[in-house]
């Protein structure tokens, strides 16, 4: 820092403050990098789903299998029964639609009689996808399952 002597009166000698100024500056830089970089990070959390009223749709708790079962006679599409509920194949994707919205794990099984054909199995698969299911699991026979 220099001081000014030049001039003489009652002013006195005069203090540069131009390398204060630049100084201060460069600090109010600093912490202003500093605070915009330290963003608070939140905690992820779920939210509480809302109950429903419904007394149709299953208890979270409860494993949703969708059973394909030969059709009668006259039917196109086979048989759709969702926790042994019967199901239209046209309302399939609303019930589904329904059962998932309240919940968190969204996995469904299909189980499908042998003689079914695969591509009724595929379009349930579909259905389900568009419903909102995660996953969907195959039953075999004996209770075993295969995750997709």
């Amino acid at each position: 820092m220099a001081f000014s002597t030049a001039g003489s009166g009652s002013t006195g000698p005069k203090m540069n403050v131009t390398p204060l100024i630049d100084v201060l500056l460069v600090l109010i830089i600093v912490f202003m990098v500093v605070v915009v970089e330290e963003q608070p990070v939140g905690l992820r959390t779920e939210i509480p789903q809302a109950s429903s009223k419904s007394k149709s749709i299953p208890p979270p708790q409860r494993t949703i299998v969708i059973q394909l079962r030969r059709a009668k006679p006259g039917e196109e599409h086979p048989q759709v029964l969702v926790n042994e509920e019967a199901v239209a194949w046209d309302q399939l994707r609303e019930r589904l639609r329904d059962i998932f919205a309240i919940r968190i794990q969204r996995i469904a099984y299909i189980e499908a009689e042998d003689d079914i054909d695969f591509q009724a199995v595929a379009d349930v698969i579909a259905v389900a996808r568009l419903a909102g299911v995660d996953r969907v699991g195959l039953l075999t026979e004996g209770g075993k399952h295969i995750h997709g």
